[in-house]
């Protein structure tokens, strides 16, 4: 169901923390396209507004340029329960934890039976049911530049900001220890992999819940067919190399970057 037609710019979903409904840039059923459960049929529910810019990604609409309708719980509740076939839900964004209201759509979401998985920056630890929390945490090469910013946008005040913000390992930390969990880590090439080793090693030493190399996925950077093309093979071998686990962007092979998706 596309809501992303109806546009409030007035807000400012990155400072929003509460309210009576969520902005919804899209809530659509499909395939979940990444990670463990790659293939899985699954209702997506992405919120708009992040507390982050990543420079490439691939839901400009929740970020950069924040579409949304807002709506309401029952209603976004009766259109997931449309969705009869699936029964796995995908709270995605931008970033859906900075919204206090998540917390109270997977409470429902835990009452009625629904596999939820949550994908997040890392950047907030919540109190809330969560099946798998896919966790993304963003390295440097994340970070919006003035050489490598979407066409229009001025990154300046972004860049100090989201590096500033990118990692949380308190955040992190508790995730981990709180929930089942994957990481998933977006890589270009072999240039992002000292960081990824770094942050883990950090996260090892502060966690007391264990992290294998089998929990950390690295995933290529590209939100088109084209542009993974150029990423998936280096970033394979990449895993390979350091026995992590490659996923793919199983929803871009199969549909390119067509929203809803």
């Amino acid at each position: 169901m596309p809501v992303s037609d109806s546009v409030d710019r007035d807000d400012s979903p990155e400072e929003v923390g509460s309210g009576d409904g969520l902005p919804i840039n899209e809530l659509f059923c499909s395939l979940q396209g990444e990670g463990r459960l790659a293939g899985v049929p699954s209702v997506f529910v992405r919120t708009s507004g992040c507390n982050l810019r990543c420079w490439f990604c691939d839901s400009y609409h929740t970020s950069w340029e924040p579409t949304h309708a807002w709506m309401d719980l029952d209603t976004i509740l009766a259109e997931i329960e449309s969705y009869e076939n699936a029964d796995h839900v995908v709270l995605t964004g931008g970033e859906p934890l900075i919204h206090e209201t998540a917390v109270d759509l997977l409470e429902e979401l835990s009452a009625r039976g629904y596999h939820t998985t949550v994908e997040t920056n890392g950047t907030v630890a919540p109190d809330a049911p969560i099946d798998l929390a896919s966790i993304s945490p963003k390295l440097e090469s994340s970070t919006p530049t003035p050489e490598r910013a979407p066409d229009g946008v001025d990154a300046g005040q972004w860049e100090r900001r989201h590096e500033a913000d990118r990692i949380d390992l308190e955040a992190l930390t508790s995730l981990v220890e709180t929930f089942d969990f994957q990481l998933k880590f977006v890589v270009t090439d072999d240039g992002d992999i000292p960081e990824t080793l770094d942050l883990l090693a950090e996260l090892r030493a502060a966690s007391n819940a264990p992290i294998r190399d089998e929990d950390v996925l690295l995933m290529p950077e590209g939100a088109t067919r084209e542009q993974l093309a150029d990423t998936r093979t280096r970033v394979a071998q990449l895993a390979i190399e350091h026995g992590f686990r490659y996923t793919p962007r199983l929803h871009v092979d199969l549909w390119n970057d067509a929203p809803e998706t």
